[in-house]
């Protein structure tokens, strides 16, 4: 009984182990069977739809984090890349560009100098100068004056003649012809309307006095008289009693007179000229305001220096640009060579510089107030070597 008993048992467990065995059986069955395995499907299904959520959620969040990761390194990479086309490609080009200009830089430097060398040899030379080297420093045994004669013999060219033991001859290069009465009627310029005259030479002197008498004017004793220097106001005394008259004058140009012109503004004044007018003259007279009128009452002209052709003086002494005018038209082919040339007054220093020569001596200046003071000067200096 008790071996049917155990038989019974096993048998129990048998059919326990069967049973639980069918069950494992029937899942499987269900899972293979899709109808069957709907429900579980479905529940899966809700399992799993959130289960993936989760999951990809996760993911997404783990891209989210990882992908500055990721990231980071193409962004350093290109970073790195553009540091590096920064670096080695531009770099050459702005060194290659600074080498260039460090290089390009002394050309220009160089360029700068010359052109400022020569901006200061243009500066140092005078303008229209004659590229001729300046004559040589030989000594002075003749001088031409280009102007007549001294009547009197007190001239200060004689006593420079004797002083320095040289040769002086005069010769007018230019000689003045007066205007006839008729002609200066034409400008329509009455002389009594004037209470002041202006004389920049003797000549003007001499061809204002000759129109009053032609013209049979009697100046008045209340005339006032200006004159460029001491020795034409002296020479009026030819025309009129020096004591009796009201006559000023200048140092030696007609700057200097314009400083004894401005004392009397309320009066009007009278400018005798030729017919190349004295222009330095006439702005300064219209830079002061000053009330004036020209008078053209002669007239330069040329002369004849044919008879000089063939000799030859170590200075020649110009006092007008008129001068000038008539050597070159009496020997146009006239070379300086080895004469030196004074010149007075800046107009006429101006007239020997176009026409191509070079001025040794310039009178007045601070040293020389006159030409002879400056040839004495220049003699001095020449004839002992100094």
């Amino acid at each position: 009984m008790k071996s049917k008993n155990i038989l019974v048992a096993k048998k129990g467990t048998q059919k326990k182990i069967t049973k639980t065995a069918s069950k494992k059986a029937a899942v499987k069955t269900k899972a293979e069977n899709p109808k069957s395995a709907k429900v579980v499907v479905k529940k899966a299904a809700t399992k799993t739809a959130v289960a993936p959520k989760k999951v990809a959620a996760k993911k997404v969040v783990a891209k989210k984090v990882e992908a500055p990761k990721k990231d980071t390194p193409k962004k350093v990479e290109a970073t790195k890349k553009v540091v590096i086309a920064k670096t080695k490609k531009a770099s050459p080009i702005k060194t290659e560009d600074t080498k260039k200009v460090a290089i390009a830089s002394p050309k220009k430097t160089k360029a700068t100098k010359t052109k400022a060398v020569e901006e200061e040899a243009v500066i140092a030379e005078p303008v229209n100068v004659s590229t001729a080297p300046p004559t040589p420093r030989n000594k002075v045994k003749s001088i031409l004056v280009t102007q007549p004669k001294p009547e009197s013999e007190k001239s200060p060219y004689f006593d420079l003649a004797k002083k320095c033991n040289i040769k002086v001859d005069f010769r007018e290069f230019i000689h003045v012809e007066g205007i006839a009465a008729t002609d200066f009627r034409r400008d329509r310029i009455n002389i009594l309307d004037y209470s002041a005259v202006i004389f920049t030479s003797r000549n003007a002197a001499d061809h204002y006095f000759r129109m009053c008498q032609e013209m049979r004017i009697t100046v008045p004793e209340t005339m006032k008289y200006f004159c460029i220097s001491e020795s034409t106001a002296y020479y009026l005394q030819k025309y009129v009693i020096f004591r009796k008259r009201k006559i000023f004058h200048g140092k030696q140009t007609f700057a200097d007179m314009m400083d004894v012109i401005k004392k009397h503004k309320d009066d009007k004044f009278l400018l005798p000229c030729t017919d190349i007018a004295n222009v330095e003259g006439a702005e300064l007279l219209e830079k002061a305001k000053i009330r004036y009128a020209k008078a053209v009452i002669y007239k330069t002209v040329c002369s004849d220096l044919s008879d000089l052709a063939n000799v030859n003086y170590d200075v020649i002494v110009f006092f007008s640009p008129a001068g000038v005018k008539s050597l070159f038209q009496n020997f146009p082919d006239f070379k300086q060579n080895l004469t030196r040339i004074a010149a007075f007054g800046a107009t006429t220093a101006k007239a020997v510089e176009d026409a191509g020569l070079f001025v040794d001596i310039k009178a007045p200046n601070p040293l020389a107030p006159s030409m002879t003071m400056a040839l004495e000067q220049y003699i001095t200096s020449v004839n002992k070597g100094k």
